[in-house]
């Protein structure tokens, strides 16, 4: 069990003489390895002071965390350790020397500054060898199998035909481990994170020890003489998307640019949406990390135990930390606030605020993995001037869709190879493989790159930065040329920026169910009951990633019942709109009950009666902050009488077709989101929520009245599940 600098003092335990202990320190932590497991254990500052004490697990290891830099040293029964050093955050980068590591085709373990490795396996495109470089290189980093050896695309097949290769890495990593080297031509080294796989240390899950396990990476593996131009990239979907982030944020100077995809705006918005405990896919995605940092060869991933019984003993040695990973479950419970510390670590929009890279970033409108809310990341880079952004209607593997892939390609070749970009002869053919085994939708091929005939790269950069927006807006994915369902976007828009609330108009709620333009009066009671609703609309997405990305999943989208769920509709549009943005419901409520839990969803009711879904938020009312906009720094009670609750829905992105109606429906969470399933208590129909009218309304972001042509049907839109409209209890 791992401790603090807080931690109290014990008992000093009697143990057998022991002097191979291995000790290290770096950021903000000390640890030591290889005592006698159940060895009380001391670290003491330069002054001989306890700073932090414990007992070894079973492994003999032990992490003291939370210090302040300096130097410290280990006492014990039979312990005592050389004097290690601590740093932090902003301490100077550790002497050059430590990079000066070789690193060679295959597997690799990487040092860092506090002498943990990190497994790393160098990836090349088929048939090349080192001595064919140098060759453009990108990292790949995430805590997935990432860097076990072996080749994903023959482990899939070995997976199909019902042999396994437990050495392949896993088809979250094919970014990386595939796309990168066999349809770019580049090198790719897949890092993988500190406590798992066969990497040393301790699970950190996207803590400072991480961000800078990828700058003292970075910084090693750019100087390697077969990467071009001594600068690498990152790439990555998903975990390798959000780790860029962080180790961008740490500026190593041999980054030359990162593409993430499908990333988030913090953990907070994913582990509590809201306020509220996600306790569907942010809860077995987190199992899933446990799981993972449990040690081998018993536990981990498949790829350790393979390695250890192979007689790899650097894998071996590596999983002795590994007892010392803290509970993120614990964590969680013990956090409930925002402004916890745990959580500050891991601000994502912090670490953006200080990238000064080229950045590609892409992602969906309704991602039912990390959330939809990435896009508030977006103003924490206006000050990069080398950002393009990509959105898209659609689920979590949509920013790999083909249009998004082929301006990935030309990103990457520009600004990580330095070259004029040029269509790989594998580059369209990949489509017609890699769509169909992802989302069951037809293949398609990856449309060519831009600015091939460029002169010079010069003039490819000047002509990519002026041709591509800073924001492209890919609408109704699903309704494009690959086929209803398929990953296909028939119409884009582009902005200078995010749109964020610009252009934002308001539609009161209103008596009968109407949303109008101007303020109604009267109120309207309801039963929130969140028994009523299913936890989510796909309930294997959960657990099994890809259930959500094919063609027509089997959605379960149902209407709140009776009196547990309110609705609101507008007129027929008379003209058709388009929104992208930061949207809202602001309701004036008064609770029976000292916190209530709100789930707002935004629809389209389309002429015809179909009802397609845009986007959801969820409010605990402790969080409601000042009422203008949630506060997840504190919780407090409602007071007597009503109360404002604004519920973000970020972000909204939809084109309403002229003769549609706008729908916004009020219950408990639950029901409207695909794998997030929402830890609110039960209330038993007992509690009353009642709506104040004439101070509720929708704040929706609308940037155009001249609409997307297509009209798509109902159920074709990727990730917008559609059903039937029926009118709610109170006429909406």
């Amino acid at each position: 069990m791992a401790v603090t600098a807080a931690a109290l003092f014990a008992p000093t335990a009697t143990a057998a003489p022991r002097h191979n202990a291995n000790v290290g320190g770096g950021i903000a932590q000390a640890y030591v390895t290889d005592t006698r497991p159940g060895t009380s254990l001391t670290l003491e500052a330069a002054d001989g002071s306890a700073v932090g004490h414990g007992v070894s697990d079973r492994l003999g290891s032990l992490i003291v965390r939370h210090l302040a830099p300096g130097s410290y040293s280990w006492n014990g029964a039979g312990v005592t350790s050389r004097p290690v050093t601590v740093t932090d955050a902003d301490s100077p980068p550790p002497t050059p020397s430590l990079y000066n590591q070789k690193l060679h085709e295959g597997l690799n373990y990487i040092r860092m500054r506090d002498g943990v490795t990190l497994a790393a396996t160098v990836r090349l495109p088929y048939g090349k060898k080192l001595s064919d470089g140098p060759f453009p290189t990108v990292v790949e980093y995430s805590g997935y199998q990432n860097a076990a050896p072996n080749d994903l695309v023959v482990g899939a097949i070995g997976d199909k035909v019902g042999l396994p290769d437990p050495q392949a890495p896993a088809s979250s990593v094919i970014v990386g481990a595939t796309l990168a080297p066999q349809m770019l031509g580049f090198a790719t080294v897949s890092l993988q994170m500190r406590g798992s796989g066969c990497s040393g240390g301790d699970f950190g899950l996207f803590d400072t020890v991480m961000a800078f396990d990828g700058y003292d990476a970075i910084e090693t593996i750019g100087r390697q003489g077969w990467v071009k131009n001594n600068k690498v990239g990152m790439v990555g979907i998903s975990f390798s998307g959000i780790s860029q982030m962080y180790t961008a944020g740490t500026r190593p100077p041999h980054l030359a640019a990162i593409a993430p995809m499908s990333t988030t705006d913090d953990l907070y918005s994913v582990g509590r949406p809201g306020g509220i405990f996600n306790k569907g896919f942010a809860k077995s995605w987190l199992q899933e990390r446990v799981d993972d940092a449990k040690p081998g060869p018993a536990g981990g991933q498949p790829w350790v135990k393979a390695r250890i019984d192979a007689g790899d003993t650097a894998c071996a040695a590596n999983q002795k930390l590994r007892l010392q990973t803290q509970d993120p479950f614990a964590l969680i419970e013990a956090n409930p606030m925002a402004s916890a510390p745990v959580y500050q670590e891991r601000s994502l929009p912090d670490w953006a605020s200080k990238i000064d890279v080229p950045v590609f970033i892409a992602g969906a409108a309704q991602d039912e993995q990390t959330g939809p809310s990435w896009v508030d990341v977006l103003s924490k880079l206006d000050h990069n001037p080398k950002v393009w952004a990509n959105i898209v209607n659609g689920r979590h593997f949509d920013s790999l869709g083909p249009q998004i892939l082929s301006r990935w390609a030309e990103f990457l070749q520009i600004f990580v190879a330095d070259e004029v970009p040029t269509t790989p002869p594998t580059m369209a053919p990949l489509g017609l493989a890699v769509y169909p085994a992802a989302t069951n939708a037809p293949g398609q091929p990856i449309p060519p790159v831009r600015f091939s005939d460029s002169p010079n790269v010069k003039t490819a950069k000047a002509r990519f930065a002026k041709s591509t927006p800073r924001v492209r807006a890919l609408f109704g994915n699903g309704a494009g040329t690959a086929g209803p369902g398929g990953l296909s976007s028939p119409w884009q828009k582009s902005f200078r920026s995010w749109p964020g609330d610009a252009g934002a108009e308001r539609l009161y709620l209103a008596r009968n169910g109407k949303l109008r333009t101007s303020a109604g009066d009267g109120d309207v009671a309801f039963r929130p009951n969140p028994v009523n609703r299913p936890l989510n609309t796909l309930p294997s997405a959960a657990s099994d990633t890809a259930a959500a990305w094919g063609t027509a999943p089997d959605y379960t989208w149902k209407q709140a019942p009776g009196h547990s769920g309110l609705g609101f509709i507008s007129a027929p549009l008379t003209s058709a709109q388009v929104m992208l943005g930061n949207g809202s419901v602001t309701l004036n409520v008064k609770s029976s009950a000292p916190f209530t839990d709100l789930q707002v969803t935004l629809t389209e009711v389309s002429a015809s009666g179909h009802e397609t879904a845009i986007g959801t938020g969820v409010l605990r009312s402790g969080s409601r902050g000042d009422g203008t906009a949630p506060d997840y720094t504190t919780s407090r009670p409602m007071d007597a009488g009503y109360n404002r609750m604004t519920i973000p829905i970020h972000p909204v992105m939809h084109s309403f077709a002229r003769g549609s109606r706008i729908r916004v429906l009020v219950s408990a969470p639950g029901g409207d989101l695909a794998s997030w399933q929402f830890d609110t208590p039960r209330t038993g129909g007992r509690v009353v929520d009642t709506i104040d009218l004439s101070e509720s309304f929708v704040t929706l972001p609308v940037v155009s009245r001249s609409g997307m042509p297509v009209h798509p049907k109902c159920g074709t839109l990727r990730g917008q599940q559609c059903r039937t409209y029926h009118r709610a209890f109170n006429g909406g």
